[in-house]
Order: structure tokens, then sequence, then C-alpha cells
């Protein structure tokens, strides 16, 4: 598909543009092309519902196509030469990781999924958690849990057969089946907090261990009666 860079455009006093190019026009009538000045273009018109375009042959005699064309030729012939700087790859490699983060860090900050680890683990890194699967199913509360199964219609109740609401905090704390690995409740407007620090406790995280392991050896025990 020809390059929007190519489209010459006369503009009258009516605020009417004609183009030569009518895959230009498609192009730039696209908010979604990949092309970056596609896009610019489209953004223009659409803050300027006066100017409309429209196609026009091309060497035919308009005046403003005509103008247009012979700016693309001198810029083409007397414009300044892109110069192509040599950088050590080290320093590209650096550059290419510190914009890597940034978009990694903007994407997970403004997502719609993985909000609790995202309030556990606010900031993006390239270092290993060393988080197993015990660890992933506990903090997303995403596994064998009552209230997580109920939530996607896998189970007629969110109650575990204790009596509880069967979310990963009461395993954790209060549920009378898993005791032997309790750790002490935490207030209300405290279990954020909690959770970041049973997450960066390597004691707390092995509680969790056996917990999960404890739970998915034996769902039937926590199934509702």
């Amino acid at each position: 598909m020809p390059n929007p860079d190519d489209t010459k455009l006369s503009k009258s006093s009516n605020s009417s543009a004609g183009v030569d190019n009518r895959a230009s026009i498609m192009a730039s009538s696209n908010s979604k092309s990949t092309n970056e000045t596609a896009r610019k273009i489209f953004k223009i018109l659409l803050s300027n519902p006066r100017i409309k375009v429209s196609w026009v042959k091309a060497h035919a005699g308009n005046i403003g196509n005509e103008r247009a064309d012979q700016l693309k030729k001198d810029a083409t012939q007397h414009g300044q030469p892109y110069s192509h700087t040599k950088l050590p790859k080290p320093y590209i490699k650096g550059l290419l990781r510190k914009r890597m983060l940034e978009e990694w860090q903007t994407s997970w900050k403004n997502g719609d999924t993985g909000r609790k680890i995202y309030n556990i683990m606010p900031s993006v890194s390239l270092r290993p958690t060393n988080w197993i699967r015990e660890d992933v199913i506990f903090f997303s509360q995403h596994g064998p849990f009552p209230a997580y199964l109920k939530r996607f219609h896998l189970s007629d109740s969110e109650y575990c057969s204790c009596g509880g609401i069967g979310m990963a905090l009461h395993y954790a704390t209060e549920c009378i089946y898993t005791v032997s690995w309790h750790m002490r409740k935490p207030a209300p407007n405290f279990e954020q907090e909690w959770l970041k620090i049973v997450a960066n406790n390597l004691v707390s995280r092995q509680r969790i261990h056996g917990i999960i392991k404890f739970i998915s050896e034996n769902r039937d025990l926590f199934r509702p009666p």
C-alpha cells in the first residue's frame, strides 16, 4: 500500500482537499492503521470536520496538486539527508531494556487483570520471584476455593464445609481443617499489608504451600454438605 507520506494535498478556500492517492485516503480514514502518518492525518481530519478530502486525478492541471508534487520533488532532491549514527550495542540494549520496562510497568499499572498480585507486587522486575504454583494460587486467589469456584459457576456455594466463606484468607487463618498452618488473622483494613508481609516471608509462604497442597488433595473435605 502506498505510504501516506506520499500523499499530495491541494487545499482551497472552502476547506476541501484533493488527494491523488486512493490508498492514502483509505489509510488515513482508518483509525487503526498501522502507519503513524496515516493515524496523524486521521486525527487532524477528525478534529477539523470542515476539511473535506476527495480523490483527484494526478497531473491533470490541478494547481494545488501540482504545487504539492513540486514541493515533494524539491524536498527529495534538496532536503537534509538522514544521518545514521552507529551506537554501541550495550548502549542500544540498555536503551531498549529501559523502554521495555517502562512500557511493561505502564501496562501492569493500568491493566484490568491481575490486580490482587499487583497490590502485592506493584513494580515490574526482570528478577525472578521464586514463587511456586502454591504461591500463585494463594495470592491470586484463583484456585480450589469455594468463593472462587462459585464466582465462575463451578460450585453451588461459596461456603467452606466448616461454615466460613471459602476464601484464601479463611484457610490461612481460621478454617478448622487447616489449623496446623494457621497465621494470625489481620484486621480488615490491614489485610493488604498482611498479604505483602506473608509474600515476603519464607516461613509464612511454607505454611501457604502446606495449606494449598492439603486443600488440593482433600477437596471433598471442604465441600459444603
